[in-house]
């Protein structure tokens, strides 16, 4: 089974780009089979990670914090399953 793991933190005003580059700086504990990163308005930063595994595996890494005088809120994570493409 493949699974996504989302990582979605808004950064304080302005501060968008820093939030960029530390999540950019991020690594894991393990290779994940795909890694992308992505930005939106309002200084928003994404990443979505791939894995095979099972859905509910507890031992996928995910990405730390930010710093919280980087960010405006906790972090947003959700795990999906892949159900392919089309």
């Amino acid at each position: 089974m493949t699974v996504a793991l989302m990582w979605e933190s808004r950064a304080v005003e302005g501060r968008g780009e820093e939030l960029l580059a530390w999540a950019r700086q991020q690594t894991l504990a393990a290779a994940p089979l795909r890694r992308e990163t992505f930005r939106a308005p309002q200084d928003r930063v994404l990443v979505i990670t791939w894995w095979q595994a099972p859905y509910d595996d507890p031992d996928l890494p995910e990405l730390a914090d930010p710093p919280g005088e980087l960010v405006t809120r906790p972090v947003h994570r959700w795990r999906f399953d892949s159900v392919g493409e089309g």
